[in-house]
């Protein structure tokens, strides 16, 4: 009797177990078929153009407003919730030509805030004691690094005898990686603060009737990955699309192709499973170029799949974590929050 009772108590706690399995496995399976969610949402609005973009440990987002070109730039936090304040003032803004020179990306970095500025200046901030809501810093009173005039007076090959530091990343060993978006190339500023030159970026044969032989690869974001970097290209007038190009150049400067087939790469960061994540600022048509043509593209070397379309000439892009970004607009004159989960 004692035995029987045993077995039926063994036997049901198998037939519990099995069923607790199967539950989970439907469980599991159920989960792995639900499609993943994408939401694109306003995190804030009312800039006036929104470029550079970057996080801090504190889920604050930063961003740099180039302003209109009357020495008012500046850069805002925004608090995680969406409200918006002026933390950094006076910056120069200025318009030359058809050019406008003014504040780009930004990095947290060692501490600091790094500022790339109009006429080739670094700032660096100390805003570890900021508090948003606090009367706002202003650029005057920043430290500054003078990148413009290593860049001016170096040698390149293809000296276009002009400077914008655009694109920013730091490497595992401290040193920072910069793209010059008007020299078309990339620099290396050690640790303590020598610069060099990498590469010089290499345009390609323009595939249309219209303009110049070679179409200049504008640099404009920069990653460091698995020991190289990667910098994503805006091409110059007449703006072909599909022919932007992600480079890959190593520390040494060898200069590669990882991926083509692009329009307008204005950045790139680290991305997620998917592969890295560029920004396509958007279609060049008669007037200029289109609202609404911009994109979010997942790339990887080999393909490249859309991700987030319909954006109105989305600028710059921070990674929060794999999956979550931030994405100013400069058409919306908006950042954006983009999750996908």
């Amino acid at each position: 009797m004692k035995l029987i009772l045993n077995t039926k108590i063994f036997s049901a706690y198998l037939l519990c177990i099995s069923i607790l399995m199967l539950a989970a496995g439907c469980s599991k399976k159920t989960e792995d078929v639900l499609p993943p969610k994408l939401t694109v949402t306003t995190l804030a609005s009312g800039f006036v153009s929104p470029n550079g973009i970057a996080t801090d440990a504190a889920g604050n987002v930063w961003v740099a407003d180039q302003g209109t070109g009357a020495n008012d730039a500046k850069v805002w936090v925004i608090k995680p919730g969406g409200e918006k304040f002026i933390a950094i003032t006076n910056f120069e803004s200025i318009i030359v030509g058809a050019d406008f020179d003014a504040p780009s990306h930004l990095l947290f970095a060692d501490g600091l805030l790094y500022i790339l500025g109009a006429k080739g200046k670094l700032y660096k901030a100390d805003v570890s004691s900021f508090t948003p809501g606090n009367p706002p810093m202003t650029a005057a009173s920043l430290g500054v690094e003078d990148i413009g005039a290593f860049v001016l007076a170096y040698p390149f090959v293809k000296n276009t005898h002009q400077t914008h530091p655009y694109g920013i990343t730091k490497a595992p060993d401290g040193s920072f990686y910069i793209t010059d978006a008007a020299a078309n190339a990339v620099l290396r500023r050690s640790r303590t603060g020598i610069y060099s030159v990498v590469a010089e970026v290499p345009g390609i044969a323009n595939p249309t009737p219209v303009g110049p032989p070679i179409v200049e690869s504008v640099p404009t974001g920069v990653i460091f990955t698995e020991g190289h970097l990667l910098v994503s290209t805006l091409l110059g007038f007449p703006f072909p699309p599909g022919k932007a190009l992600i480079y890959q150049i190593t520390t040494s400067g060898q200069v590669t192709i990882f991926q083509q087939g692009f329009t307008t790469l204005v950045d790139i960061v680290q991305g997620a499973n998917k592969g890295h994540l560029v920004v396509q600022h958007g279609t060049f048509g008669a007037t200029g170029f289109t609202k609404n043509t911009g994109s979010l593209v997942w790339a990887n070397g080999q393909t490249a799949t859309p991700f987030v379309a319909d954006l109105n000439l989305p600028v710059g892009i921070a990674q929060a974590n794999d999956h979550t970004w931030y994405v100013t607009s400069l058409g919306d004159k908006s950042v954006l929050k983009v999750v996908y989960e």
